[in-house]
């Protein structure tokens, strides 16, 4: 890339993340296709990613604010008025939340003057809460051109974020990962034409592996690849461990994740006499992942809507897991099915129908010839929808038009 070209500002809460690998591989897919980024983290991380500096914002910083705050009074009235109306008019969903906003402003005053010295072409945050309210604000004070994004966190979680729809309504465009999403932010008031749906991507597809053949998939290898908290539906996942059990279909489960409700698992386990069955492997590298890959005959994933309405949009974990040659089946919770039809690429089944996980298991097993259908066709769909190239292509194009003279 020229130093030249227009510069893309990206801020996230914190990069790079090893939870977050999709966001890493938008950066390196962007990078690949001469984007000029650069690169700020508004809580941890920092340091470099592919050659590129992450800045970080060091919270001692903050302090700054017994200048910024009464700057902000006297030269940005407006700005401080509209703030302050919408922290006396609003409740937030949560202290998390409430803090998360907070830090996007605390950030959005420290870093003006930076961003003033070091003007960029375009700004993009890249979740819809901090990221947002300090694209939100740098827009504000200084007229910077931003996008925003809105993903699953940013929509449903206690409600969604407190000031969404404020913040991205000025931007220049939305980007959302799932039609479910797209769904999502219309119907909180934001304009069609501002929302994007450009799903997330895989950098390099691996080879697609044949079914196994060893003993006829006997015990079935069963993988889930999620975080240990309600939204992923662990008790109806357990349920349908022990109903395998009580049906006498040998299998082998391995879940990789961390949470906090790992103990209350062990105890589920230990409860439902599955403790032998089921294997908990903890947080595991990308290529350790790639390892229980290779290793599993089908993915689980048991996805809900949690009591405080988070949910996921499409795990990654499950386009990832089609490209490989791994058979899914899944809930049909929030935008799974977008990548997963019944019968066609996967099974969809719904979360507290064990004896259907049973069967649907049971006949991924037995059935070759549907299962190598359903093997092809997911791959089919994760060229066609999840390639980070050509999606990173399409964001691109975006900053592109937003960036152009007029």
């Amino acid at each position: 890339m020229s130093p030249k070209d227009p510069v893309i500002a990206y801020i996230f809460t914190t990069f790079p993340k090893s939870t977050e690998t999709f966001l890493q591989r938008e950066v390196t897919g962007l990078q690949a296709l001469g984007v000029n980024l650069r690169l700020y983290s508004m809580w941890g991380g920092g340091g470099e990613f592919n050659g590129l500096k992450v800045t970080r914002f060091p919270k001692w910083r903050l302090l700054s604010l017994v200048v910024w705050l009464p700057w902000l009074v006297v030269c940005r009235t407006g700005v401080f008025v509209q703030l302050i109306r919408g922290v006396c008019t609003r409740r937030p969903p949560s202290g998390l939340n409430f803090f998360e906003n907070l830090l996007g402003l605390g950030f959005g005053l420290v870093f003006a003057a930076h961003f003033r010295r070091e003007r960029p072409a375009h700004i993009h945050a890249v979740w819809g809460g901090g990221p947002a309210t300090a694209a939100w604000l740098l827009w504000r004070l200084d007229g910077h051109p931003y996008s925003g994004a809105g993903h699953a966190y940013d929509l449903y979680q206690r409600g969604g974020d407190w000031w969404l729809r404020e913040k991205l309504e000025p931007s220049m465009f939305i980007h959302t990962s799932t039609d479910m999403g797209r769904r999502t932010l219309l119907e909180r008031g934001l304009a069609d034409e501002k929302i994007h749906v450009i799903r997330r991507g895989l950098n390099t597809l691996p080879a697609l592996k044949p079914l196994r053949e060893e003993r006829k998939r006997t015990p079935l290898r069963l993988l889930c690849v999620a975080r240990l908290v309600p939204k992923k539906g662990f008790d109806h996942q357990f349920r349908v461990y022990a109903a395998l059990k009580a049906a006498g279909v040998p299998f082998e489960a391995r879940i990789a994740g961390e949470g906090p409700l790992l103990a209350s698992l062990q105890t589920h386990a230990r409860e439902l006499g599955i403790v032998s069955d089921v294997t908990f492997l903890g947080h595991l590298s990308q290529a350790d992942v790639a390892a229980q890959r290779s290793w599993a005959d089908v993915l689980l994933h048991t996805g809900v809507i949690a009591a405080d309405g988070d949910r996921d949009g499409l795990p990654n974990v499950i386009p990832e897991a089609m490209s490989a040659g791994v058979l899914v089946v899944t809930s049909p919770a929030a935008a799974t099915t977008e990548a997963i039809t019944d019968g066609v690429t996967g099974r969809v089944v719904d979360v507290t129908d064990s004896e259907g996980w049973v069967k649907a298991l049971v006949a991924l097993r037995d059935d070759d010839a549907g299962s190598e259908r359903m093997q092809m066709a997911a791959r089919a769909w994760v060229e066609a929808n999840f390639d980070a190239q050509k999606n990173a292509g399409r964001i691109a194009a975006l900053y592109k038009e937003a960036t152009k003279s007029p």
